[in-house]
């Protein structure tokens, strides 16, 4: 019987994802047992293939487990059905994409206040939360701009701020630096520090760039659908 620890922002236990595949069955996840603190930053790092992405989806709600079970801010949403798992996206967990995905006719603040359209904050309180974000990110004089409009950190830093709208539990980074140089990367990956810890908020951040593990307060490694190493956590 799985126990819910209110202290964790995420704890998977013996999760595994099999997909069929015409007369055969590919194992994405094996019986992985993996768990975050509330304020806890972890680099999730493995080759192409390694179950990296199928993980955090599963984390965040994009797909359920084959077995086992998933708890996030002391939610199980291993059997959500379609319709919590929609609810829950939109008020736990927060996604920054490898692509940003930013809505190119929307301005910036634009882009975080669609988050909330369908959310719990509407009207005034959604926009005050919008303004609040882009002041602390340094975009303020930005906020009118279209995606188009903004260089490759800027953007980065939109898609932050509108992942941390719904104050989730937990935020999902897919390779945050990987379209970056390095000075860019080094002060997104500083800035998605500063605004995990500032706030409290856990993440993992899926990755194959070395500059994140040394920002990281913990590295798994996941290999063949397995977490070979969970790290080890700073007491």
């Amino acid at each position: 019987m799985t126990t819910i620890a209110t202290d964790l922002a995420l704890q998977m236990e013996r999760v595994s994802k099999i997909y069929s595949v015409g007369d055969a069955q590919v194992v994405a996840l094996d019986h992985v047992d993996l768990t975050v603190d509330a304020d806890e930053i972890i680099a999730l790092v493995g080759p192409s293939g390694s179950g990296k992405t199928t993980l955090c989806s599963i984390a965040g709600g994009l797909l359920t487990p084959t077995d086992g079970s998933v708890i996030v801010g002391g939610q199980d949403i291993s059997r959500y059905s379609p319709k919590q798992l929609t609810r829950f996206r939109r008020e736990s967990v927060g996604f920054v994409f490898q692509t940003v995905n930013l809505v190119p006719f929307l301005t910036a603040r634009e882009n975080l206040l669609v988050v909330d359209e369908i959310g719990p904050r509407t009207g005034r309180r959604a926009r005050d939360r919008a303004d609040q974000l882009l002041d602390e990110l340094g975009l303020t004089d930005r906020s009118s701009n279209l995606p188009a409009q903004l260089s490759g950190g800027e953007r980065q830093r939109v898609a932050i701020g509108r992942a941390l709208m719904n104050e989730p539990d937990l935020v999902l980074f897919d390779e945050p630096t990987s379209a970056l140089d390095t000075q860019l990367g080094d002060q997104v990956v500083n800035l998605i520090r500063h605004e995990m810890k500032s706030r409290g908020t856990a993440a993992i951040i899926v990755t194959h760039d070395d500059r994140i593990t040394h920002y990281a307060d913990r590295v798994a490694r996941i290999v063949d659908g397995r977490i070979s190493d969970p790290g080890a956590r700073d007491d």
